[in-house]
């Protein structure tokens, strides 16, 4: 079987672009997804604690393994290499599209695994370091970082779609439907019609 994994880190991101990635790479390689797997959560959880888990757990010799890219398995080198480790180890296959990785039970692929998992976390790593740099120096400049206290953004994913949404809201489309069309979670429609368009009427 075929199985395409979709995980986003919070639902202010939406699945969309990576359904897409899939869905076009499914179409070009004429391949046929036989069960979607979405979450919404931080790559640092434990695998066991996500829906790729449970997935791992069901999945058997000879199936695909899909994602737009490794990433999207873990945020660290050991949690990505465990996830291939086992997958390896079963004889199934992961497919990535951004990466352009196709890795099975091989000694290339293992290369390629941990080349790209160990660059992958070195980056992440850089990246970090440099922002603790950056604020730091700010910080010593005497700038005052973040929002004030109890200051909300001005600005939400939502914003500039006020209408949009109290056209639907007049049609009785639901909050679950309505995060759908505009590509957030419902939760952040909910969040937007309370704190925004609530406080307009």
């Amino acid at each position: 079987m075929i199985y395409a994994y979709i995980r986003v880190s919070t639902d202010k991101q939406t699945v969309e672009n990576q359904r897409f990635e899939i869905n076009n790479f499914c179409r070009i390689n004429e391949m046929v997804v036989s069960k979607w797997i979405e979450e919404t959560i931080s790559g640092s959880k434990s695998v066991n604690d996500r829906k790729l888990g449970k997935l791992l757990k069901k999945m058997e010799k000879g199936d695909v393994l899909i994602c737009s890219e490794l990433s999207r398995l873990g945020r660290n080198l050991l949690m990505i290499m465990g996830v291939l480790n086992e997958c390896m180890n079963r004889e199934i296959q992961v497919w990535t599209i951004k990466d352009n990785y196709r890795l099975g039970n091989d000694i290339s692929s293992k290369v390629l695994a941990f080349a790209f998992g160990l660059s992958a976390e070195i980056e992440r790593n850089l990246i970090s370091q440099r922002t603790k740099e950056a604020l730091a120096r700010k910080k010593a400049e005497g700038v005052i970082l973040g929002r004030p206290k109890g200051s909300k953004s001005s600005k939400t994913k939502l914003t500039g779609q006020e209408n949009r949404i109290k056209d639907l809201l007049k049609k009785k489309v639901s909050h679950s439907a309505i995060g759908r069309i505009v590509g957030v979670h419902r939760l952040t429609v909910s969040s937007f019609v309370v704190s925004r368009l609530t406080s307009e009427t």
